[in-house]
């Protein structure tokens, strides 16, 4: 574990590497809670591709902030937030995703990747699958709290978690 950890923000030529860590992390996370049809499907890898070409090359996600963290020259870890589309967290910045491979969990990356895409003072918005207790709880150190709001996307229901930062007050 003692091996330094690189975070930048993502590029092109990261998109296939970025999609392999995305259909992995998906694959850990999610067997057992969505189809493995859906997990397995041969067409997965590219359509992750697809999806993260446009989102760094089109210029409709071009609020949105995209970051990879490498260990040792291996992509271990993604994240991607940009403004939030819920009328409940307007004005929130939303983590659209976050995941880091299983074997690196606990070494920093994701702490790394937080902050690399959404400022330790923002307030923010994301949602979690539930159950994913690994996740909610590295979420509630970060200081997000859920809300109540609860829906279900990809088959797969999923908690709302806010954090609200408040201003610092004026010194009079």
């Amino acid at each position: 574990m003692g091996s330094s950890l690189t975070v930048r923000s993502a590029r092109v030529e990261d998109v296939t590497r970025m999609a392999d860590v995305h259909v992995r992390c998906w694959q850990e996370t999610y067997r057992g809670l969505m189809s493995d049809a859906v997990l397995d499907d041969p067409g997965f890898p590219a359509a992750r591709e697809r999806f993260w070409t446009a989102a760094l090359t089109d210029g409709r996600y071009r609020e949105n902030r995209t970051a990879v963290v490498e260990r040792e020259g291996e992509l271990i870890g993604v994240a991607m937030s940009g403004p939030s589309l819920d009328a409940a967290a307007a004005g929130a910045r939303h983590l659209y995703l976050l995941y880091v491979v299983t074997p690196a969990h606990g070494t920093g990356a994701g702490q790394a990747l937080l902050d690399a895409v959404i400022d330790p003072v923002e307030s923010a918005v994301l949602w979690v699958a539930d159950p994913n207790p690994r996740a909610q709880a590295f979420y509630r150190k970060h200081g997000f709290v859920a809300d109540g709001a609860v829906q279900v996307a990809d088959g797969i229901r999923e908690i709302r978690m806010i954090r609200c930062v408040q201003a610092p007050s004026p010194v009079l």
